[in-house]
């Protein structure tokens, strides 16, 4: 029996969504008022889920404050209040999008959660936009 367990988390971030090797003009057709050269924030909200058995000692799959400061540590810490243009070393050459955010966001959580459980992540960019990412 599988259970899974989610922890909601949010950060505050900058990005501007551009290609360096693209003209004004195409950045403009294809990003509109997202490729604003000032940037632009949104409050980012997570929700990070590990499925698994439940261990039958402790009865968690997870313990959800693990799991809270790996959040902590690898995701709220990097990304809240930065620009995730310039201050993320993962999306200097990386456009940040939301799609491109939760991959990197599963990619740093990935390696600190026991590969026997799936992990997920999902990510609001707004409360009406949002992407799921389960892995490859």
């Amino acid at each position: 029996m599988n259970v899974t367990v989610s922890r909601k988390a949010h950060f505050n971030a900058a990005h501007r969504l551009y290609r360096k090797d693209w003209s004004m003009d195409k950045n403009n057709l294809v990003f509109g008022k997202c490729n604003n050269p000032n940037y632009h924030g949104h409050n980012y909200e997570l929700i990070v889920s590990v499925t698994g058995p439940i261990d039958p000692e402790t009865g968690f799959v997870v313990d959800v404050k693990i799991l809270s400061d790996l959040i902590k540590e690898h995701i709220e810490a990097a990304f809240d209040h930065k620009n995730l243009n310039v201050d993320v070393p993962e999306f200097i050459d990386l456009n940040p999008t939301a799609e491109n955010i939760a991959v990197v966001i599963w990619n740093k959580l990935r390696k600190h959660i026991n590969e026997k459980f799936a992990l997920e992540v999902i990510l609001y960019e707004t409360p009406r936009n949002f992407v799921t990412y389960k892995g490859v």
